[in-house]
């Protein structure tokens, strides 16, 4: 069915299927794990509301990072085994924090009320956990998976702007899903990510042009580098238009609550669009490209046929459950 589709052209298919799973799983789980970080301690009301905000959704979300590790492996396991083998200590801490969450999840429910809170706090930590082991991979393997001081430095800062962004992502999905106090407190937390969102957006991008030369010459000549330009100066409108919106919405009696998680969305849309193009044609920034790291050409032409039936599906069965649990959310039930 697919013996004439070349290898360049497989290894463009399965790196933009890779990063269709990476946006998707960034954005989706971005938001239930911004959810988590955001999770008081002192109110249990709260919290109870902010879970219930994403049971529905928050364990199918991470269907897409198991897709999207899967196609690394399949595709390029080349690079799947230089990623994991300078990244296996954040990796792990970051497999500990999915297992803190899922278990944390079901035991709240389930124990006596006293000990509820402790695994609230569980859920909590675990998802902070997650999210800061996410930005520090991220930073590393934006430097080409480099260890030295200034790659670290760059790495915790990617781990505290990722921490940041799905925070942000996270109180503006509870604008949309909540009512009453818990929305007012998140309109708060909003306000007070949209700045750190953007001055995170600054540093990462300043950060960004001094990592490697390709990157750095492709900013500043163009065409393309206009259009590059062009991105952080939209994600800064549309955090300004955010900005406004999270002052007036409060007010507006529930219209337009959907706008600045819209927004969100955009952002982060943006900022990966800027980061594929960045790096385009490696899979491992200023390391390693796509062909050198393509896996057998006729294995993964055999693989495309089950590939084109699995991720469609993946896409409506999202689409499906979006769609049953729209609205603003209800009090979980485990019985």
């Amino acid at each position: 069915m697919f013996e004439h589709v070349s290898p360049e052209m497989l290894g463009n298919i399965y790196v933009g299927l890779l990063g269709l799973s990476v946006l998707l799983y960034a954005i989706l789980d971005g938001y239930d794990l911004g959810v988590g970080v955001l999770i008081p301690p002192r109110t249990e009301a709260f919290r109870d509301d902010m879970i219930a905000s994403i049971g529905p959704y928050w364990d199918a979300n991470e269907t897409w990072l198991v897709l999207a590790v899967g196609l690394l492996l399949i595709a390029f396991p080349e690079a799947h085994s230089e990623v994991l083998q300078t990244l296996y200590l954040p990796a792990t801490f970051m497999l500990l924090g999915l297992i803190l969450r899922g278990v944390a999840f079901d035991f709240r429910a389930k124990v006596v009320q006293v000990n509820k809170r402790k695994w609230d706090l569980v859920f909590k930590y675990g998802s902070l956990l997650t999210t800061l082991a996410q930005g520090y991979m991220l930073g590393i393997y934006v430097t080409g998976l480099r260890t030295d001081l200034w790659a670290q430095a760059f790495a915790v800062l990617a781990a505290l702007g990722v921490t940041a962004a799905y925070a942000f992502i996270g109180s503006c999905w509870l604008i949309l899903k909540s009512e009453g106090e818990l929305q007012q407190k998140a309109y708060y937390w909003a306000k007070r990510g949209l700045g750190i969102l953007a001055l995170g957006i600054v540093s990462v991008s300043i950060a960004n042009l001094s990592l490697h030369e390709e990157v750095r010459n492709l900013w500043l000549s163009p065409p393309w580098g206009v259009m590059l330009f062009a991105i952080p100066v939209t994600c800064f409108a549309l955090l300004t238009l955010c900005g406004v919106l999270l002052k007036k919405l409060p007010h507006s009696d529930g219209k337009g609550e959907w706008l600045p998680f819209f927004i969100a969305l955009l952002v982060f849309l943006l900022c990966f669009t800027a980061f594929a193009i960045s790096y385009y044609p490696f899979i491992i920034p200023g390391q390693m490209m796509i062909s050198d790291a393509l896996s057998d050409a006729s294995s993964l032409r055999f693989l495309l046929v089950g590939v084109v039936v699995v991720v469609p599906v993946i896409l409506a069965y999202t689409v499906m459950v979006y769609k049953i649990f729209s609205g603003k959310s209800e009090k979980l039930s485990y019985y």
